[in-house]
């Protein structure tokens, strides 16, 4: 698969292409120090760091089941000798296997969903007791929040040829049909009331959106569904009729009416890794192909709008090879987020509601000088995987 979507760019762009590669290249080259040998995990993210001296650098903080996950997820699809070095000289089965050793201590349900969703995707051998942990956190009729609910279907449709789950898989499917709203084809950001305050209720991310079109996809490729694959369909054409001028893929959205009401922060995983991954998932399983919205989405990395100096160079690079990162988002810098609190409650009301002025008074300048493991497994999957043919 990697020749056919990488293939896809180079005979659109050839730019493009050798953007692709390079940020493949970047990914390989910086995942190695995200991962920290003693604990045998990765860590929670990679932040910039200035020194009294002026010196920056970048600094280890925390650790995370869900992206050692992901990273498996993507890693699987390099050669063998190159997963080892990513690993700590394990393959990303072998990784696997350790966090399925660990899941009895996983208490969220995401992190099991995504764990279970490696196992089944590498084969391994105890992938029952992954699924078992998956529906012991899944507990029928609790709400549960959009992103973890697709997570559980992407791990059932993959899972599907192994073992037994339909009965779950069904359930599973329905239950993200039917969060949406009315007719709106955008994801709320909870499956059902209760974990959501309802004043923002109705305010939904980029995420609730990729994450639940990639699993539906991935379910009809797996299994002939086509509502679950309308569905999907649907979400990528609004959330792409949306997409910026410059490529951008905006933050949050109004489920209910399908508008965007803060498009910042922009993040750089959106544009590189996400975005195509569900596009191509999409795509592969029969959906609309929306390669020019993936294509102009990967070009803000190079050609970041926000950040264009006078003679239109960019003031400071997203991707930053000296520091083996790609610079996690462009945002506004307002204090304790009030744009995108401002705008979340207000649209509550005033759906149509946009308080221009608060473009001009917090522009979206400023960069965000970290990066996280997940950032860089979500771009292995989605530049070097694929749907089965």
């Amino acid at each position: 698969m990697t020749a056919t979507r990488l293939g896809a760019l180079a005979g659109e762009d050839a730019s493009l292409h050798a953007l692709a590669e390079r940020l493949l290249a970047l990914a390989e080259a910086g995942l190695p120090a995200m991962y920290l040998p003693d604990a045998e995990t990765f860590v929670f993210t990679r932040a910039g760091r200035i020194a009294p001296d002026g010196t920056r650098s970048l600094e280890q903080r925390g650790t995370s089941t869900r992206y050692a996950a992901i990273t498996a997820l993507g890693a699987r699809f390099l050669p063998e000798e190159r997963q080892r070095a990513l690993f700590g000289g394990r393959t990303a089965e072998e990784f696997t296997g350790l966090l399925v050793q660990r899941l009895p201590a996983v208490k969220n349900l995401g992190d099991a969903a995504l764990i279970a969703w490696a196992a089944a995707e590498t084969g391994h051998p105890k992938l029952a007791d992954a699924l078992d942990r998956v529906a012991a956190l899944d507990v029928p009729g609790r709400p549960q929040y959009t992103v973890e609910a697709a997570w559980v279907l992407s791990a059932l449709a993959a899972a599907r040829e192994s073992a037994d789950v339909e009965y779950r898989l069904a359930a599973a499917r329905d239950r993200l049909l039917a969060a949406r709203t009315g007719d709106s084809p955008l994801f709320p950001h909870a499956t059902a009331p209760g974990l959501v305050p309802g004043y923002r209720s109705h305010v939904a991310c980029f995420a609730d959106q990729t994450y639940p079109l990639q699993a539906l996809a991935r379910l009809h490729a797996s299994g002939d569904d086509p509502r679950a694959l309308d569905a999907a369909d649907a979400c990528a054409a609004r959330i792409c009729a949306l997409q910026g001028d410059g490529g951008q893929w905006w933050w949050h959205y109004d489920a209910r009416h399908g508008g965007v009401i803060e498009g910042y922060p922009v993040y750089s995983v959106h544009q590189h890794a996400m975005a195509p991954t569900a596009l191509f998932d999409l795509a592969e399983a029969g959906g609309t192909d929306f390669g020019a919205h993936l294509r102009r989405g990967l070009r803000w990395m190079t050609r970041v709008p926000e950040l264009a100096g006078p003679a239109g160079t960019p003031r400071e690079p997203m991707i930053r090879e000296d520091f083996g990162v790609t610079w996690r988002k462009v945002y506004r810098g307002d204090p304790k987020k009030a744009v995108r609190a401002a705008r979340g409650l207000t649209t509550r009301v005033l759906p149509q509601a946009r308080l221009a002025p608060l473009d001009r008074v917090f522009r979206p300048a400023s960069v965000d000088r970290e990066c996280r493991p997940y950032e860089f497994g979500w771009m292995l999957f989605a530049w070097l995987g694929g749907l089965p043919r």
